[in-house]
């Protein structure tokens, strides 16, 4: 059976370095950002394209023709729609392949009722987070990091909400909710093998 792990993380709790340290662990590919290059040559649209809506809630302009390049020009579908789209079949095409760690995306949705998936949220503490944004993103000073977190956790919410209609901090989404600033990271991924082993054998 083929073990897929989804991994939703709030904005420097660690969940993108969590999710490579499982990955190696397991021994199985690891997806974040790829998704994106290949969802974009699925497509055959700009990859700047794909990063502008990555995971971001943005209003598109009826008017304005570059950002409604369609499948068909018989329907004109919103980017944003389109690129969620693009990197869903990317996700079922790499889930139907063989074991992975996907970050983000609403990976946990767009494979739901699938039985071999384990479905994770990471998030921590404020103080963890902030020390995890100076170190990945060089932002050292703790009102800039807190709002950084705030409004990048705003807009993956409401990405989350726009495509799923569901609440993207709502615990029954996910097999496990870890909170890494009190567990790390080791332990984080030992729990998450245990669990792996409970559930599928």
């Amino acid at each position: 059976m083929n073990k897929v792990i989804t991994v939703s993380r709030e904005f420097g709790s660690g969940g993108r370095e969590l999710g490579v340290k499982l990955a190696e662990t397991l021994g199985i590919p690891f997806y974040d950002k790829e998704l994106i290059s290949m969802a974009a040559d699925d497509i055959n649209i700009a990859e700047e394209a794909f990063r502008k809506y990555d995971e971001h809630v943005i209003e598109d302009d009826p008017l304005d023709h570059k950002i409604h390049h369609s499948f068909s020009e018989l329907y004109k579908v919103p980017m944003s729609d389109q690129i969620f789209v693009a990197q869903s079949n990317v996700i079922r095409r790499l889930a139907s392949h063989g074991p992975c760690v996907i970050v983000g995306r609403c990976a946990d949705y767009v494979l739901k009722g699938d039985p071999s998936v384990i479905r994770v949220f990471i998030y921590a503490d404020d103080e963890t987070c902030v020390k995890n944004a100076a170190e990945v993103k060089g932002i050292v000073d703790r009102k800039e990091a807190l709002k950084t977190i705030a409004a990048t956790d705003k807009e993956r919410a409401a990405y989350y909400k726009a495509h799923t209609g569901r609440e993207w901090i709502d615990a029954r989404n996910y097999d496990l909710c870890l909170n890494s600033g009190d567990l790390g990271f080791e332990k984080c991924v030992d729990i998450i093998t245990d669990f792996i082993k409970i559930k599928l054998g």
